[in-house]
């Protein structure tokens, strides 16, 4: 596993999909390259001091590193944005929240609000507009 480092690939993984969790929150994202998995950590200062800001960095890599490679996609970017509650948030409950989150961003997104098949929401067939048309 490699690092993220430059401010462009946080920005690029920041506009994939998330998973939130109480002590953090996890963003992925799937890269063209044949590269290994990179990982990214990032606290902001509304967190706390630079000391707890550390804390929640070192707690979040070592969670990072415990989790078996086999929950990540290889050629994928993730970063773990922190939250205050992961100074205070048991080790292994940290873990099982991680593997959850990686299992969240692996299952496919839901199809919302392109319906083309001429039914609703409620799966009903829509009523056809006076022109003919049905409506969405």
């Amino acid at each position: 596993m490699d690092r993220l480092r430059q401010r462009a690939d946080f920005l690029a993984v920041a506009n994939g999909a998330r998973a939130n969790t109480t002590a953090f929150v996890l963003q992925g994202r799937r890269r063209d390259d044949q590269g290994p998995i990179r990982v990214g950590y990032t606290v902001t200062k509304k967190n706390g001091t630079a000391t707890e800001r550390n804390r929640i960095r070192r707690r979040l890599r070592e969670v990072m590193r415990q989790v078996d490679a086999v929950f990540m996609r290889p050629h994928h970017d993730y970063v773990l944005v922190g939250r205050r509650d992961a100074l205070t948030r048991d080790f292994a409950t940290m873990l099982d929240d991680l593997r959850s989150a990686l299992r969240r961003l692996d299952r496919p997104a839901p199809n919302t609000g392109n319906n083309k098949t001429g039914t609703n929401k409620a799966g009903n067939k829509s009523a056809p507009n006076p022109n003919g048309m049905t409506r969405p």
